[in-house]
């Protein structure tokens, strides 16, 4: 037990279990869509969300890294020899996977990069200073489920576009949907989680402008919402009820374990966690379809 605990911390301060997350939901995209799944897409998806939130970790690196109170930035920084063969060993996959994309996906993936980096780069002004989009009130959250949406579903999309392979708009619409509800319901525990440093930081995100309650209920409604959403989405019987289990695990989850104690930080990880389990609960049950 100890073993795996200490697994699944080093998982998240390498990013690993992030990357595997985007991995798995890149390839729930494909049975969703009912096509074989594009391994070279997948393995670009986990490459480069790992190499960017590798180098978010770099840019927001404090003068002070290793006195930290946070265990997560203390471990970063005292192993970074890890951060740095991780990175090379994902610019090597991701460079040998993008000579297999089309130029479209190439190019979509350029776009999706620059919608990640507007998340921290000052580019916009509010209140008469230069601030990236994680400072303007609200909109955190709402960007990264967009980014996430754009790079697990809409590149996979430009992708059989490419080939000749089209996939009916209702069904493409309606995972963009789910799946940005998704991301909200998986990243809203985070914020909740981080009220007090947040507001230290002056970063105004949903939870600091709801109130932690509140959050907490929108969270649930959410969940509620989505669970509607995949009985009457364009998906195969089996595909539906692997999201609802999922989503019925993610419930309990929050109710156990990530709602009920601010005394373990990173429990809230677990919800990294499910973007996996979800992938490989549809997988299961396609088994026994």
């Amino acid at each position: 037990m100890l073993f795996l605990r200490k697994i699944f911390y080093i998982s998240i301060y390498t990013n690993i279990l992030i990357a595997l997350a985007a991995m798995a939901q890149c390839a729930l995209t494909y049975i969703i869509f009912e096509r074989p799944i594009n391994l070279y897409i997948v393995l670009v998806e986990g490459t480069a969300t790992l190499l960017l939130y590798n180098f978010s970790l770099w840019w927001s690196k404090p003068k002070n890294p290793k006195e930290s109170n946070f265990a997560r930035t203390r471990w970063i920084f005292n192993n970074e020899w890890v951060m740095w063969l991780n990175n090379v060993i994902a610019l090597i996959v991701l460079g040998y996977c993008l000579l297999h994309i089309h130029l479209y996906s190439f190019l979509f993936l350029g776009f999706i990069g620059i919608l990640s980096l507007l998340y921290g780069m000052p580019l916009f002004t509010f209140h008469n200073r230069k601030v990236g989009l994680r400072q303007i009130p609200g909109a955190k959250i709402f960007h990264i489920a967009l980014v996430w949406v754009c790079s697990s579903v809409v590149l996979p999309y430009v992708e059989l576009f490419n080939i000749g392979d089209t996939i009916a708009r209702w069904v493409f619409a309606a995972l963009c949907v789910l799946k940005f509800i998704f991301l909200i319901i998986c990243t809203l525990p985070f914020d909740i989680r981080d009220i007090q440093q947040d507001s230290y930081y002056h970063l105004r995100t949903l939870p600091n402008m709801l109130g932690e309650q509140k959050a907490k209920n929108l969270t649930y409604s959410l969940l509620l919402l989505h669970s509607l959403l995949i009985l009457v989405a364009p998906y195969l019987l089996w595909i539906k009820l692997g999201l609802i289990l999922t989503n019925i695990l993610i419930y309990a989850l929050l109710k156990l374990a990530v709602f009920k104690t601010k005394d373990h930080y990173h429990y809230a990880y677990l919800l990294d966690g499910s973007l996996v389990l979800q992938f490989l609960i549809v997988v299961l049950f396609k088994s026994f379809s």
